[in-house]
């Protein structure tokens, strides 16, 4: 395929923004390719600025559950804009996402709305030390929480795509109270709550990691984080900025069984447009500014756009069956690519929780970071370029989740199977 003008738009870019990109994970540097420049998407297509149109598995990172561009989304967003685009002022939309995520995830008994995820867990956290009276917080290898600085250590995705986990311009004594340890772990857990007793104020987890890639909890892992936490009195903050409303109407804690003191949200709950959410028990947030000492504020929070477009998709969200349908198809799609890969001949593993996947080139089961060999993302860079070149857009890194919608089908999954044997064969 040729991308002139994706090209021209990319030297452009260049100019003005670093790397030319507003986010590493959009760079593509580690697929060996330039950005793909989007011009417009529709369901499960988008189309890049030269006209070529590709199924679409980026889904903007995770947002776009019901496909690009939903009318009735549209539409929400439109009467939105209609009155007014931003008030600095309360609104009762805001109330009304509000009480609805709190419907659909009950252990956020209160919440804040914020502009991203990473406002959502640098406040969670925030509020949990404010809460707690305590400094230290445990994050786990491989999941990434946004780039607030005490959270950029051993972070997942872009990070580890560009191949620095740490942050220059991150201070020491900004990470002086972040302690890691590998995910599925809990021995690696236990140990630091032993050596650092009454100190640690919260665990932060991707309940399931898309930051690493797919990477399922085992068996018992998140219900032995959440006795450690309450043995220790600390809190339990499960990150589902990623799976909430994702792999289950009530996220990942939903699924599993699992009930955090805190969640973060974000992607969905916005419809695809800047948002975050942050919340727990009604005690914990009661500390947040102005009932309060904690304080945390934001003058796009329930951004009025962003309150409409969440609304609507938690509604079409919560018809009889969508969540059936997307499980179908992420079973479907991983049937498929897993029988090509065997046929091919290719070392390779997918994993997936509900519509959410990814395709390693590793040898077994990636149960945490390491087990994703060094000679992975040479393999996918390749494997990447071959699915673009068939039609097919995936995240460009070893280290993402790929996200399937309410708007592929069957034969939209089925051909993707196909490119990917065909793209497998070529390596």
């Amino acid at each position: 395929m040729k991308h002139e003008a994706s090209k021209r738009a990319f030297e452009a870019a260049t100019r003005r923004m670093p790397g030319g990109v507003n986010s590493p994970a959009r760079a593509c540097r580690s697929v060996g390719a330039e950005p793909v420049f989007a011009a417009r998407a529709e369901g499960a297509w988008v189309e890049d600025v030269d006209g070529q149109r590709y199924i679409d598995y980026v889904g903007a990172f995770g947002p776009m559950i019901l496909g690009h561009a939903h009318p009735e989304v549209v539409a929400r967003v439109g009467r939105a804009a209609a009155r007014g685009f931003s008030f600095g002022m309360p609104t009762e939309a805001e109330t009304a996402l509000t009480e609805r995520i709190a419907e659909l995830v009950p252990a956020m008994e209160r919440l804040r709305l914020v502009s991203s995820g990473t406002e959502a867990t640098m406040s969670a956290l925030r509020t949990a030390r404010g809460y707690t009276g305590r400094r230290g917080i445990i994050k786990l290898e491989g999941c990434y929480h946004g780039h607030a600085d005490a959270l950029l250590v051993k972070a997942g995705s872009g990070a580890l795509t560009h191949g620095s986990p740490d942050s220059a311009g991150v201070t020491p004594g900004a990470v002086a109270d972040t302690f890691t340890a590998p995910y599925n772990d809990l021995d690696a857990v236990e140990a630091i709550f032993t050596a650092q007793p009454e100190a640690i104020a919260a665990l932060i987890v991707e309940p399931v990691v898309g930051n690493m890639g797919v990477v399922p909890p085992e068996p018992g892992y998140l219900e032995g984080l959440r006795e450690l936490t309450r043995r220790h009195g600390a809190l339990l903050i499960f990150d589902e900025v990623m799976t909430g409303f994702r792999v289950a109407l009530g996220g990942a804690q939903a699924r599993f069984g699992v009930t955090p003191d805190m969640t973060c949200l974000g992607k969905i709950v916005g419809g695809g447009l800047p948002v975050g959410a942050y919340g727990g028990r009604a005690d914990i947030m009661g500390v947040v500014a102005p009932e309060g000492p904690v304080y945390q504020a934001g003058t796009n929070s329930g951004n009025p756009l962003s309150v409409a477009a969440g609304l609507a998709t938690l509604e079409l969200l919560s018809h009889p069956g969508a969540y059936e349908r997307l499980e179908a198809l992420g079973a479907r799609l991983e049937a498929g690519l897993t029988a090509a890969l065997e046929d091919v001949g290719v070392e390779g593993r997918v994993q997936r929780v509900g519509s959410m996947l990814t395709l390693f080139f590793a040898p077994g089961p990636v149960r945490r970071l390491d087990d994703v060999p060094d000679t992975a993302s040479a393999r996918f860079g390749a494997f990447w370029r071959g699915m673009r070149d068939a039609g097919v857009l995936l995240p460009p890194s070893q280290y993402e989740a790929w996200f399937v919608s309410l708007a592929h089908d069957e034969a939209i999954c089925d051909r993707t199977v196909e490119a990917a044997r065909q793209a497998l064969a070529a390596q």
